[in-house]
């Protein structure tokens, strides 16, 4: 007896994709994945569309559960939920269980960029997996649910994906039906389940915690209230921002005011950090201590145009350090964003020896990093201290030779400013400090410009 015809298949579906023309292999099975009867070649294409578009791989479970949702149901019936064996078979051999893993798969790379090529095969992908993501959110047995993640992730394996990931696909592809579901989701989302699912994801929100240190990420707290604006501006949808602001759809706590700002200033959504701008409730916001937050959050990331938006509404000025004295600068040198460092050096009020509660500048942070364009940008800048120390006597130089970093100890040997010798409060000078890590190629560096450099004189 020959081996089944989905084998046979499967086998040469793979010797296709390794050569020329899988383009033809992969068309002749999807027309034979949808001349099935109807059942068999919905959900067929629809585990292509999930498995082709997904935000990550997704489990059998996961995938199973996504094809049992009945668009537009107020119930989840988890016995319309296929098994894994009889999709594998629909797919004709598109399809694959990761045995080590327990995730489904393509089976080639090449049939996701042939999928990914010719999107009308499912219509609107991303459109049809919101709509979808956002029918389970609001099925009565997911609003049913404990408000602790830890609980109930295990009988329900579709929820996490559909809780973090459905914005994404709605900002990819906001259908009415999409944008009607979410905004029946986001006006209960405080104490959502879904919400806090995403808050597990997210380490930067919590602004009580930021007030105590905030110089590092934001805690993530299950019992944070995140509201449906919140989230919407997570996920930068314009669309759902906007009604949801004329619905007045937030929350009216003090200082979390800000929270809606940080969530699109720290992911770049620079049209829904104007909208809130433009608001005078947000905008009012901003002229407290925790206005400077989405400023901060856009500079760590990256996000020029957001840092730019910010600063030309002149809110909050650049130069405003948080409860650790760091600046907006600060934070852009010591993660290497040379071009905000630019940007923000542009601003008159800026100076950029301007120090932290330790005594460290924005150099020192660049330079015990090792980057080596932002200290470079620094140092043209007209009125830098290449060799001020922090509150323990440590350089930019000290950080530099401390952390092994040679194009740095470089560029801040060659100003003359700078004291390669000058000793930290523990008495530690450079040379001592590249020598006991072992970092050869600045113990070089230090010990050839301590023989070029003439002795000084005795008092």
């Amino acid at each position: 007896m020959g081996e089944p015809t989905i084998y046979r298949r499967r086998e040469k579906l793979n010797k296709t994709a390794d050569g020329l023309g899988c383009g033809d292999a992969y068309s002749s099975t999807i027309e034979q994945i949808k001349a099935q009867d109807e059942g068999k070649s919905r959900l067929g294409v629809a585990a292509l569309m999930w498995l082709s578009h997904a935000e990550r791989p997704l489990s059998e479970d996961e995938l199973c559960h996504a094809l049992a949702i009945e668009l537009g149901s107020k119930d989840f019936n988890a016995g319309n939920t296929p098994l894994i064996s009889t999709l594998v078979g629909y797919c004709q051999g598109l399809i694959t269980v990761d045995e080590e893993t327990s995730t489904v798969r393509l089976i080639h790379p090449t049939a996701k960029v042939y999928l990914s090529t010719y999107p009308d095969i499912f219509g609107n992908p991303h459109s049809a997996m919101a709509e979808i993501c956002l029918t389970y959110l609001n099925s009565e047995q997911v609003k049913a649910l404990s408000a602790h993640p830890s609980t109930v992730t295990h009988d329900n394996p579709f929820l996490e994906y559909c809780s973090v990931y459905w914005g994404i696909h709605a900002k990819s592809g906001l259908s009415n039906l999409a944008k009607s579901l979410a905004l029946e989701l986001l006006q209960k989302y405080d104490g959502h389940i879904s919400g806090k699912l995403l808050l597990k994801q997210v380490k930067y929100l919590d602004s009580r915690d930021y007030a105590s240190n905030p110089g590092s990420d934001l805690r993530s707290d299950v019992d944070f209230p995140f509201s449906g604006l919140d989230c919407a501006s997570f996920f930068g949808i314009v669309e759902l921002v906007d009604a949801l602001k004329v619905m007045a759809c937030y929350r009216d706590q003090g200082v979390l005011r800000s929270t809606p700002f940080i969530c699109a200033a720290r992911n770049g959504h620079e049209e829904v950090v104007e909208m809130l701008l433009g608001d005078y409730m947000f905008y009012h916001s901003h002229h407290n201590y925790f206005g400077l937050i989405p400023l901060i959050h856009a500079a760590r990331c990256g996000h020029e145009r957001v840092v730019e938006l910010l600063l030309t509404w002149g809110s909050v000025g650049p130069k405003c350090p948080d409860n650790r004295g760091r600046t907006a600068l600060s934070y852009a040198a010591e993660d290497g964003r040379g071009e905000l460092v630019k940007i923000l050096l542009q601003q008159q009020e800026v100076n950029p020896n301007e120090h932290d509660n330790s005594g460290n500048t924005p150099l020192s942070f660049a330079a015990r990093n090792g980057h080596v364009r932002v200290v470079e940008i620094l140092l043209e800048h007209r009125g830098i201290n290449p060799d001020k120390p922090n509150k323990y006597d440590q350089t930019p130089l000290l950080h530099a030779a401390s952390g092994g970093h040679e194009g740095v100890v470089k560029i801040l040997l060659g100003r003359e400013e700078v004291n390669p010798n000058k000793p930290d409060i523990d008495g530690r000078t450079p040379l001592m400090l590249a020598t006991r890590s072992g970092f050869q190629e600045v113990i070089t560096l230090l010990q050839s410009h301590e023989a070029e450099t003439p002795a000084q004189p005795e008092a």
